[in-house]
This record gives C-alpha cells, structure tokens and sequence, in this order.
C-alpha cells in the first residue's frame, strides 16, 4: 500500500499540475522537458536537492559521486524499472526525460561521466512499464 501511494505521489509530480489563475482559469505548469527540470520536479522529492540521498523512514541513495552511475545501463534500468522503494518511471517519464535526467545527474552532482544518455540508450536498457502498474 506505501508502494502505491509513493508511486500516485511521484506520478502526480511528473506531470503537470494544474492551478487556477487569478481570473479563474487554468493554469498549466511546463512539463519537464531538460534534466535539471526532470530531476527538480521528479527525483528531487526524494533524492534531495544536493543529490546526497535521505535517511529516515528508509533510505534513499545517494546519486552525489556515485560510481554506479559511470555506465549508463545501470542507471536507466534503475529509473524505467524501479528498485526497493523508488517506483520505475517508464511510461510516466518519456525515454527522452529519463534520458535527460540521467544524463544531468551523470554530469552533476560530483559526477563526470561526460557521455550523454540517449533515449535510443534508455530504449535499449530501459525496462518496460509494467501491467497493471506494479
């Protein structure tokens, strides 16, 4: 049940939210289009703004100079399938946000891995969404 709520919350704050103007209207927020968009509006939540994790009702990596993320296969199979508590993101974030956020964390952070991730690199490791949504 804590998996699904996490999974409603972090898919709420991919996409964008709604809010009403002054005039009454509806505002849309931009979608996250760079890394560093993806990564405020989407992993910021739970990996913290300076990327060094959380510890507390369970515990979240550490992405701050983090050699894992030297290959690229790691990381997106990681973002698209999930692990532990983080919910995998295929199909809420497109191969081209995953690819962009990857790629901002591995050039962020205390990490130089200078190699951009593609969405043709998240199409070929990437997991799929899952049926159902588990």
């Amino acid at each position: 049940m804590k998996k699904r709520v996490l999974v409603v919350v972090l898919a709420l704050a991919a996409f964008p939210a709604a809010a009403q103007d002054s005039a009454g209207g509806v505002v849309r927020a931009p979608k996250p289009v760079t890394g560093e968009q993806v990564y405020a509006q989407v992993c910021q939540a739970c990996h913290m703004a300076d990327a060094k994790g959380a510890t507390g009702a369970g515990t979240i990596p550490a992405l701050a100079s983090n050699p894992r993320l030297a290959g690229a296969a790691y990381p997106i199979t990681i973002v698209t399938g999930g692990k532990g508590a983080m919910p995998g993101f295929a199909g809420m974030l497109s191969n081209a946000q995953i690819a962009e956020a990857i790629t901002y964390v591995r050039t962020h952070f205390g990490n130089s891995y200078a190699k951009p991730v593609t969405e043709a690199d998240v199409a070929k490791f990437g997991k799929a969404p899952s049926a159902g949504g588990h």
